[in-house]
């Protein structure tokens, strides 16, 4: 029993309450049974039992009202209510903030609020938080036995360095889980590495050099070749039997190493912009007018050809499945 709980903000202090929640941080909820009752099996089956009239030492009464408290904090009670009242009464909150996602989705399991944890299971797939806290994510959804959540922040962990920094969540998942989802990452880095090494999918797009025109920067009007950047000398890199310009090389040279520990669209963008800024500062009268455009054009080629590798990776496969 508490003596120091506070009541709830509108519509949860409501006078003509039937029943009091208190979370776990005593703040106490006042709320009508009926609502719970008809979203929840457990709540239906609980309020059917009689509850005792006078307080005593196992059950408090506020107002006259019996308190039943739960483990669950105020935001999160806050959010299950929300999701459980009618629409004129409270409108159904914003799963914005992970770790109000996630103690949603563990008391809509606890509680049996089915149509509650399918929203909660999006929230945790929504890109916006799964881009900010992929890892976090991941062990939410693995912990809770929810393969396709799982697999999806998987890939979302690309984003992140091959070995990641502690994460709130970590202790929710073993060390063999870990390892897996750190081989997966690895195992993606190294395919997409391998890009690097047989350019066909370069040639097999553009086709011929001059729809190449980052490449040549040939202008077939004048029948001359407006480029005066420097040429690399790396067969590696050559294309339509034509050396590429040094500050291809060097974004190619920059990019594939990075892609290695983070292999996903970030690490593409992020070296085409320091190529086009270094490019823009060179002046080449060829090049800088046109080479963001064309940065942004073979990028997205690039992303396209990464995202496509990945998807043949496979992703951890160790997760039950709830049952």
């Amino acid at each position: 029993m508490s003596g120091d709980s506070a009541y709830a903000v509108a519509p949860f202090d409501h006078p003509k309450a039937d029943v009091i929640l208190r979370s776990s941080d005593n703040i106490d909820f006042r709320i009508f049974k009926l609502f719970l009752s008809l979203a929840s099996p457990f709540f239906e089956t609980l309020f059917d039992i009689p509850q005792p009239a006078q307080e005593s030492d196992h059950q408090e009464i506020k107002d006259g009202l019996v308190v039943i408290p739960v483990t669950e904090d105020s935001k999160t009670v806050d959010s299950l209510l929300r999701f459980c009242y009618p629409c004129t009464l409270a409108d159904d909150p914003k799963l914005e903030v992970l770790k109000v996602a996630a103690g949603v989705l563990e008391a809509a399991r606890k509680y049996s609020l089915d149509a509650i944890e399918i929203k909660a299971r999006q929230a945790i797939s929504n890109p916006k938080i799964l881009e900010a806290e992929p890892l976090r994510c991941f062990a939410i959804a693995h912990r809770g036995r929810l393969r396709a959540e799982t697999l999806l922040a998987a890939r979302y962990t690309l984003t992140q360095p091959l070995v990641p920094s502690w994460f709130q969540e970590i202790e929710l998942i073993t060390a063999a889980d870990l390892l897996s989802l750190l081989t997966y990452h690895r195992r993606c880095g190294d395919a997409v590495y391998a890009l690097k090494f047989d350019l066909s999918w370069i040639t097999s797009h553009y086709t011929n050099l001059l729809a190449c025109t980052w490449l040549s920067h040939y202008d077939s009007s004048y029948n001359e070749r407006h480029c005066r950047c420097p040429r690399a000398d790396m067969s590696s890199y050559v294309l339509f039997n034509m050396n590429p310009p040094q500050w291809w090389v060097d974004f190619m040279e920059e990019a594939f190493p990075k892609l290695q520990h983070k292999p996903c669209k970030a690490t593409v963008q992020a070296c085409s912009e320091k190529a086009v800024r270094n490019v823009k500062a060179g002046s080449c009268r060829g090049c800088a007018p046109k080479v963001a455009e064309e940065m942004r054009d073979f990028s997205d080629l690039f992303v396209r050809k990464i995202e496509k590798i990945v998807s043949q990776v496979n992703r951890p496969t160790e997760i039950p499945q709830r049952a």
